[in-house]
């Protein structure tokens, strides 16, 4: 039987990537970062999927086939979070009314949504 290990991004920063998504999911190094080419990044709380960095030269995707959900009770106040963070908005044509995801990036350019969990 096979499970979900990590979910890795490639990026170009890896001290900036890893400093992002480490406030932003509230996760920690689970060894001694390589910020050189490689973190693994696991939740403070103990429970929860792995987040790992992987140093990258490729550029990122305009519109990439893989990307975080990442669910929220207070999708407003976590998308302004993550925008103090560095995350920035994403010109995105696929919200139709009622749409519950908001679309940003990462300061890598990596994609994500915010889904409203609080309906």
């Amino acid at each position: 039987m096979l499970r979900v290990g990590s979910v890795v991004l490639g990026v170009e920063d890896l001290a900036r990537a890893r400093a992002f998504w480490q406030a932003a999911l509230g996760y920690h190094p689970r060894e001694e970062p390589d910020d050189d080419t490689w973190v693994v990044l696991v939740p403070d709380s103990g429970a929860g999927p792995q987040v790992a960095l992987m140093l990258s030269r490729t550029p990122t995707q305009d519109h990439p086939r893989t990307h975080l959900d990442l669910y929220a009770d207070d999708q407003l106040a976590e998308v302004e979070r993550l925008r103090a963070l560095g995350a920035r908005d994403v010109d995105w044509d696929g919200y139709e009314d009622g749409s519950d995801f908001v679309v940003l990036e990462d300061p890598e350019g990596n994609r994500f949504c915010v889904i409203d969990k609080s309906v």
